[in-house]
């Protein structure tokens, strides 16, 4: 008795990498940056809930905003390499992503360090107050998404300079640009509630 023949697809002439929502890749960095972002909002919600607890806000010296901004002007500009890399991942022009991806290293570590002298900034210390201690992790939990993003881009932008560079390297840094616009983006609003609301409402 004859094995029956079972249909197949030739998929030999499909891409090997793909890029945006066609790649899975993309699809587990939107599901961080949604699980990121919800963990930020929740933080976020903490001070407003804990103002209304203060008849004056803050409890102790308003934060200094002068490395804030600077660190947010900073988080900002990162993105424009971010995306020049992206744009020339998808290109594959790897001269182009090392470029881009080796400048926005460079902003990314001034951020890092930055962001050490803004915990001092907030003038509070994290056992000080409630206030300062949703402040801390505001500012903790943000910064511990740069440093990651810092690691894994340089490790990224090491395998495209000594490699070997394979072709999904490239749909890693397109998506890795998109995450970096979420990670700058996202400190908008944590700069508003944690460094500016605490001088408005004084």
């Amino acid at each position: 008795m004859s094995a029956t023949p079972r249909a197949a697809i030739d998929v030999s002439g499909l891409p090997t990498v793909s890029f945006g929502s066609s790649d899975l890749g993309w699809w587990s960095t939107v599901v961080f940056m949604a699980i990121e972002g919800t963990t930020i909002a929740v933080c976020l919600v903490c001070h407003i809930y804990l103002k209304q607890n203060f008849s004056t806000w803050p409890p102790t010296v308003p934060p200094d905003l002068g490395v804030a901004t600077a660190n947010t002007v900073v988080l900002l500009v990162i993105m424009a390499p971010m995306l020049l890399a992206g744009r020339a991942a998808r290109r594959l022009d790897l001269w182009r992503v090392r470029l881009w991806l080796t400048v926005a290293i460079a902003l990314s570590a001034v951020a890092v360090v930055l962001r050490a002298y803004e915990f001092g900034a907030l003038n509070v210390r994290w056992d000080q107050t409630a206030y300062g201690s949703a402040a801390w992790t505001t500012l903790g939990f943000h910064t511990s998404l740069l440093v990651i993003d810092l690691l894994e881009t340089l490790v990224l932008t090491l395998i495209f300079y000594i490699g070997p560079v394979e072709k999904r390297h490239f749909s890693d840094t397109d998506d890795s640009a998109a995450y970096q616009v979420f990670l700058s983006l996202c400190y908008l609003p944590i700069y508003l509630l944690v460094f500016l609301l605490p001088r408005w409402t004084r």
